[in-house]
């Protein structure tokens, strides 16, 4: 049975939304609040689109190997155009450091290892046009959504509310508009929880602070410059305990770097804010330090911040019970997890998708319902678990940096283990393409989180590299870069 689907939000995981419900055959309708991008090309929209509902419009973004395998394998005529576009594809090969390409052998399962890179105008911008052209999608900018339109339920046994519709603010005119289905993909602000409790129903929710707060600037390289490498002696991407920092090459000689600092540390965050002190941070890195030439390239943006960065999961399902009928989430308005990790698009992609292939499967509201609650916790639960876990990792370390404490001074024998056993790992990525291959699935969440550890020749080589004892592995975990009483001197220094 083919229906009507409202789709609320037009970023990127509501428009992966509509393609995956068009796909089936459904009539789908997007409203989204912001206004349209501009006419002309994604480098026009990146510099002058009033993006307001997208937080994180101007940080950079690359899509994982889950969704990029996802749109070469469903439209790939969309790949084709992201790369025309001037996104990058990042294969398994490339990830390899020059010492490891003499060991590599190339296997079948490396065509699925792969980042797409990209600004996230560039990304939307042609990812919206392309669902425009699609025959069964409407989109409709400056659209608020004012409230649902619901009625009780009349199934038995079901006291569920039943959405039909929402009501809409569109440029100062009240209308009202039905559906078979509404699917909530306004990301990160839904407020349809609001909306929900209004009517009766408290939507039940985890969530968890990442005590962290995520920094980037823009910068584009001069005509002619070539990107530093990102396989030199000190990594593009790494921890200082006190902070973590990184690179994002973006399309047409864009890239971004970004600085993610502890919600307590109050001098490290007025720092990142103010456009010199982030570039003199960058600069003391030694592995952003390459990307920060003036002489080849230039700034294209001010330091730009997210907070209030947290881990969130909200049930529309609550014992075996559907609160809503003919009502679902997807994206970050249901799982949200930190940008820091890149998994949000793809999360919301394979949600969107999961979502698509239950309507078709089932026509009974409660069942679409349940099921949808199912599998968004079989399929998303450990990806959302194995964040959370490392949101509570970087906040323990942090807290160890910033008391002077040795956070490697374990208790036990089992915190011991599990800890030389985390070094030894870190060692054999360094050496091993098997390992990093491993590790490459889990990070482009091919496999439930760490699976790869479960392979007898990759926890083999890893209990080989710990017999090498536990102070040359932890060695290799040391990244180049200020400690954070060099950093903080350093920057009133500066002010000063």
């Amino acid at each position: 049975m083919k229906q009507k689907i409202i789709v609320v939000g037009a970023g990127i995981c509501g428009m992966c939304t509509a393609l995956a419900l068009a796909s089936k055959g459904n009539q789908v309708v997007v409203y989204e609040r912001d206004i349209a991008p501009p006419d002309g090309d994604a480098h026009e929209a990146f510099f002058q689109w009033n993006r307001r509902g997208a937080s994180q419009f101007r940080h950079p973004h690359a899509f994982l190997g889950l969704l990029c395998n996802l749109i070469r394998d469903r439209y790939p005529d969309l790949l084709e155009e992201f790369i025309a576009n001037g996104a990058r594809k990042l294969s398994f090969r490339d990830m390899l450091r020059p010492e490891l390409l003499a060991k590599y052998k190339p296997e079948q399962e490396d065509e699925k290892l792969w980042i797409l890179l990209c600004r996230r105008a560039t990304l939307e911008t042609v990812l919206r046009r392309y669902v425009l052209r699609t025959g069964n999608i409407e989109l409709h900018d400056s659209s608020h959504i004012a409230g649902l339109i619901t009625s009780r339920s009349d199934v038995s046994n079901c006291d569920s509310l039943v959405v039909k519709g929402l009501q809409l603010h569109t440029r100062g005119e009240k209308s009202e508009v039905y559906a078979d289905i509404v699917v909530d993909a306004s990301g990160r602000g839904t407020k349809f929880p609001q909306w929900f409790k209004a009517a009766g129903i408290d939507v039940s929710h985890e969530e968890h602070n990442s005590e962290m707060a995520y920094f980037s600037r823009n910068y584009q390289l001069n005509p002619g410059e070539t990107e530093p490498s990102r396989h030199g002696l000190h990594p593009g991407a790494g921890d200082l305990g006190y902070i973590k920092y990184g690179v994002f090459p973006g399309d047409d000689g864009h890239f971004a770097l970004i600085i993610c600092v502890p919600e307590d540390e109050k001098t490290l965050r007025g720092a990142v804010r103010d456009n010199a002190q982030f570039d003199l941070m960058c600069r003391s890195i030694p592995g952003l330090k390459p990307w920060m030439d003036e002489r080849k390239m230039q700034p294209t943006t001010d330091a730009l911040g997210v907070s209030d960065i947290r881990a969130v999961w909200r049930r529309y399902v609550q014992e075996d019970r559907p609160l809503a009928l003919n009502f679902f989430a997807v994206g970050d308005a249901a799982i949200r997890t930190n940008p820091l990790y890149g998994r949000g698009c793809s999360v919301g992609a394979v949600h969107a998708h999961i979502l698509a292939d239950i309507l078709e499967s089932t026509v009974d509201p409660v069942q679409r319902a349940l099921e949808f609650d199912r599998r968004s916790e079989e399929q998303l639960r450990p990806i959302y678990q194995a964040s959370l876990n490392e949101d509570k990792s970087g906040i323990k370390r942090a807290r160890a940096v910033a008391s002077g404490t040795l956070l490697e001074k374990t208790a036990g024998f089992k915190a011991w283990f599990g800890a030389a056993f985390g070094d030894a790992l870190i060692a054999a990525i360094k050496d091993q393409v098997h390992v990093v291959r491993g590790m490459m699935r889990t990070v482009n969440l091919l496999e439930k989180p760490g699976d790869f550890l479960k392979e007898p020749a990759i926890r083999f080589t890893i209990f080989r590299y710990m017999l090498r004892g536990r102070k040359k592995n932890a060695a290799v975990r040391i990244v180049s870069g200020p400690d954070r009483e060099e950093m903080l001197a350093l920057l009133k220094n500066r002010a000063a």
